[in-house]
């Protein structure tokens, strides 16, 4: 009998913030394959889960991923990791997952924290319609057609930023967007300093600080209320 993939969302932040079942599947699967398995190896160390990890990247996916396969193939039951919650989300987990769907093997879903339901959630910003972009594209031309894009989308938009790129981001948010555009700039979501400026897109960026964090955009609809 195959074994199964389990696709397991862990904190976003806060390593209370993880369910019992997550707890109790990373304890019984026989390898967890990981992001980063020095970042999986806190959680462990939290709960005390000694399950054996192998690293899963970007990097070595291609590489892994036939073995992971086999391993499931021979009965083994694998977890999967991203650094922070879903995996597969913005995650090079989705190549994995593909691959055991077109094998016919079965993944299940061990749902946990996600940092764009998180943001939305607190971004007073429509939440019945949104869509996801991920980060926004490094070079300057790409960037400002996504941001073109964006000025037209009646939906919600999420968009995840680094702390190096987040001032520019807003000011080129401004340009592109306007001042009046409203959003939510979340930092540090579920930690000790979490952070959330909320507004037009002009004050926010009036009052924006640069700190050390993670950041999630949360972007207003065309002509959202």
């Amino acid at each position: 009998m195959n074994g199964r993939l389990f696709v397991v969302g862990t904190p976003i932040g806060n390593l209370e913030d993880i369910t019992f079942r997550a707890v109790k599947v990373l304890r019984e699967v026989h390898v967890v394959a990981c992001e980063d398995t020095r970042r999986a190896r806190i959680l462990f160390q939290h709960y005390g889960i000694d399950t054996p990890t192998i690293s899963y990247n970007e990097h070595n996916e291609h590489r892994r991923i036939p073995e992971l396969i086999e391993r499931l193939r021979n009965g083994e039951d694998i977890a999967l990791l991203s650094d922070a919650g879903m995996p597969t989300i913005s995650d090079p987990g989705y190549r994995l997952v593909h691959a055991v769907r077109e094998a016919g093997m079965e993944v299940v879903s061990v749902p946990g924290p996600s940092a764009v339901t998180a943001a939305l959630s607190v971004s007073g910003l429509p939440t019945d319609r949104f869509i996801f972009e991920g980060f926004l594209p490094r070079k300057k031309g790409k960037r400002e057609k996504k941001l073109l894009e964006i000025r037209d989308e009646v939906r919600t938009v999420v968009i995840f930023e680094s702390v190096h790129r987040i001032e520019r981001t807003l000011q080129e948010m401004l340009e592109v967007l306007g001042p009046d555009r409203k959003i939510a700039v979340c930092r540090e979501l579920t930690k000790m300093f979490e952070e959330v400026l909320y507004g037009r897109i002009e004050d926010v960026l009036r009052d924006f600080r640069v700190k050390k964090g993670e950041f999630v955009v949360v972007i207003g609809g065309k002509d959202a209320e």
